[in-house]
């Protein structure tokens, strides 16, 4: 029975009544298919809009019409080569998306005005230069710019004026307050130079002035909004669904968020568990790799707890959910992941503390500057000028785009290498790591079983195997199946919890367990010598096989890892699974400093024991088990076939079956840390030169604005060099030798030199 998908879950309604539907849409190759899928889908029933966005791979349909079917949608795009994963948009992501829009309305609007204002300024400047212009046109042209310049600076500067306000009325001073008060000052001043005639006005400053710190901001909340909207489309391609059992027995495709307690949910062979909860009906054998770290399979049946996560291997479970979102086991590692993630807190204590410093110095140096002016016996008017001078020249623009705009170029170069940034300080310490641990299973070793010794038969008996394994769900058959993508499925039927069969040729072709194919006792033997892998069985006539599945390392562990050493970065691997087969891979890869066994507290202790030590350790793991530990590291990393918690626990998620993607990670992170600290150098260094100046009067308020502009345009182009030569030939930075062994991990577990 196929079951039906419960559409209408994820269906939203707009205040206006409209209803909303929103998708990741895979199959795009070019712009073209975005008119392809809008023409397409235009003439359904009902339907009023279909918008694709390119850039996020989405699609967003709206209709008021009851008539409209999202089925007849999903079966459209089907036919048409494109295929549509459902998710609900969070809350906080719709907020960040409005917070986007508004940012770049500002940002449009300051730089509109400020491409006008400049040209009138032109104007002025060129006509007083060669005395072409009289105060008359003068004074039109500073009346025109204030029109332009007071609405403009009105809109665009609120984001500044709204964070100043609220800090002011909460009794504190933060960056925005010095920003706001400058740009009000030169519109107020040169207001008063429009009404009295003069020869000077300051709307081209207080303009130019909000452009360039609207696009520092603007670049940074994308940055950081790009990267989540990435990972939330991941996650809608893993399509988190349950098949939940009505009292009928009907089956219905349900979003986990709409699984409630009580719930019966049907897990098939082949598929991972979508809940935690009790088995009421079947039996099966489960893999709790992901959940454990443990490779070796368990019989389960009626009455047995069971875990979001696990594999099914043979039989479909019928499960009664325990609790709703997996509020056992996930529950107390998220626990330990909240406890673990407040240890970085310190981050944003040291940007607010820089904040509360920076601010009333910014204020101190305007005033004292326009009072020590006053008392050399300045004019008002002068003394104004002079400390609007300093507080443009002191503005952080240049200062906050130092890291954000490196952060931007860094993390477009990670994503070429196959990495998606969670964290927006992730670069920083990447670039501080000196020791890197690995988790075993499905980190070091790939997620997902594969055949190994397809090379001692004949090519053509593995072509057959390969061809009936098409015809079964089993993982372990998968594996076969994978050894010849191309190859066309048999017609086969299954022996539930045995394997498939077909007639070949007039002979009986059998693939599945080992009795099932009468070769109970070969593989009874085969198993003796190597406990760590799994034999499914195929005959055909007189011609047998016995193929051995494994998970295997990644293909360049060995080369990924030599590669860390040559940089000084010492490695560690910690398990849950057997110690003999987390020794076996530690063998294989020269690691000297390993451990088996591990509960997700032992690695969590593990890692505070190397913090204790002095070491940074970055920790790359993928099993729910790993979660804690990823937040207790000093930086984390996961791959992308991570569980959800997993992955949320993460600084960092790496696309591909490669390691390669975490040597590129560390040397890139390298090279932006050294950009960042050049351009907090040039920012410092520019204000050093530059507020002596402004304060000894020498700078008009354009003069100001075009000097931190350009320092801001400095620290840019600088930036862009984070995304060139990401690998470093060499590393200045040694870590301290691998330990021996480790006395803190759990008595269950090994620790010691692989030799």
């Amino acid at each position: 029975m196929t079951a039906a998908f419960d559409y209408e879950a994820l269906v939203s309604q707009s205040d206006d009544g409209a209803r909303r539907f929103e998708a990741a849409i895979d199959g795009m190759t070019c712009a073209a298919c975005i008119g392809e899928i809008e023409q397409g889908l235009s003439d359904l029933p009902g339907l009023e809009r279909a918008r694709v966005n390119y850039t996020n791979r989405r699609l967003l349909l709206e209709w008021r019409d009851g008539s409209f079917d999202l089925s007849a949608a999903f079966e459209r795009l089907r036919r048409m080569g494109y295929t549509l994963h459902p998710f609900e948009l969070a809350e906080s992501e719709r907020a960040e998306i409005e917070t986007s829009r508004w940012l770049l309305r500002c940002l449009a609007i300051a730089g509109f005005a400020a491409m006008n204002i400049m040209l009138l300024s032109v104007g002025i400047w060129v006509g007083e230069g060669g005395g072409d212009i009289d105060p008359a046109t003068r004074d039109l042209f500073h009346g025109v710019s204030a029109l332009i310049a007071l609405p403009a600076a009105a809109f665009a500067g609120q984001p500044f004026f709204k964070s100043a306000f609220a800090a002011l009325r909460a009794g504190r001073l933060n960056m925005d307050v010095p920003i706001s008060l400058g740009v009000l000052l030169a519109l107020a001043m040169s207001v008063h130079e429009t009404i009295t005639h003069a020869e000077h006005a300051y709307f081209d400053s207080a303009i130019m002035l909000l452009t360039f710190l609207l696009l520092g901001r603007f670049l940074d909340h994308a940055m950081r909004r790009k990267t989540r909207a990435v990972a939330a489309n991941l996650a809608a391609l893993r399509a988190p669904l349950a098949c939940r059992l009505g009292p009928d027995g009907a089956e219905t495709l349900t979003p986990l968020a709409k699984i409630e307690p009580g719930d019966l949910v049907l897990a098939r062979p082949g598929e991972r568990l979508p809940v935690d909860g009790v088995i009421e009906r079947g039996a099966s054998e489960l893999d709790e790799s992901l959940i454990t770290g443990e490779t070796k399979r368990h019989a389960v049946g009626p009455g047995d707890q069971v875990y979001a996560g696990s594999m099914n291997y043979d039989g479909a479970l019928v499960i009664r959910v325990a609790a709703a979102s997996g509020a056992t086991l996930l529950d107390d590692i998220e626990r330990l992941l909240e406890k673990a993630t407040s240890a970085r807190s310190r981050y944003v204590r040291l940007a607010d503390r820089v904040s509360r410093l920076y601010a009333p110095m910014v204020h101190v140096a305007a005033l004292s500057t326009a009072l020590f002016w006053l008392w050399r016996g300045a004019s008002l008017h002068d003394a104004l000028v002079t400390a609007i001078c300093v507080l443009i020249i002191t503005c952080p623009c240049a200062l906050a785009l130092a890291v954000p705009a490196v952060q931007v170029v860094a993390s477009g170069a990670l994503f070429r290498s196959g990495v998606l940034l969670n964290s927006a300080d992730a670069i920083e310490r990447l670039a501080e790591a000196d020791t890197v641990v690995f988790d075993k299973t499905g980190t070091l070793t790939t997620p997902e079983p594969r055949l190994v010794n397809a090379a001692q038969f004949d090519a053509g008996l593995v072509d057959l195997a390969a061809r009936l394994a098409r015809a079964s769900s089993h993982p372990l058959a998968r594996a076969v199946a994978e050894e010849r993508p191309g190859a066309v499925a048999l017609e086969a039927r299954e022996a539930h919890g045995q394997g498939v069969c077909a007639m070949v040729d007039g002979v009986e072709a059998r693939l599945g367990a080992p009795r099932f194919c009468g070769l109970e006792e070969e593989a009874a033997r085969l198993g003796a010598l190597d406990a760590d892998v799994s034999i499914v069985a195929f005959r055909h006539g007189a011609a047998a096989a016995l193929f051995q599945i494994r998970q295997t390392l990644r293909s360049d562990a060995a080369e990924t890892i030599s590669a860390l050493k040559a940089r000084g970065v010492a490695v560690e691997i910690l398990s849950g699974d057997r110690v003999e087969a987390v020794e076996k891979i530690a063998r294989a890869l020269d690691v000297a400093t390993f451990a088996g066994a591990l509960k997700p507290a032992d690695k969590v202790a593990r890692l505070e024991a190397l913090r204790a030590q002095g070491r940074k350790a970055m920790m790359v793991g993928d099993g729910l088990n790993d979660a804690p530990a990823l937040a207790a590291a000093y930086v984390s990393v996961s791959p992308i076939d991570a569980t959800q918690i997993t992955q949320a626990a993460a600084d960092a998620v790496f696309l591909g079956e490669r390691l390669a993607p975490v040597l590129a990670m560390l040397d890139l992170a390298r090279r932006a840390r050294g950009l960042m600290r050049q351009n907090l150098a040039l920012s410092v260094g520019y204000n050093v030169f530059a507020v002596p100046l402004a304060m000894a009067g020498m700078l008009t308020p354009l003069i100001a604005a075009a000097a931190m502009s350009g320092s801001s345009i400095l620290v840019t182009l600088n930036a862009l060099r984070a995304g060139r030569g990401a690998t470093l030939a060499n590393s200045d930075q040694t870590a301290p030798e691998a330990s021996g062994a480790v006395d803190s991990l759990s008595p269950r577990s090994v620790m010691g030199p692989a030799e």
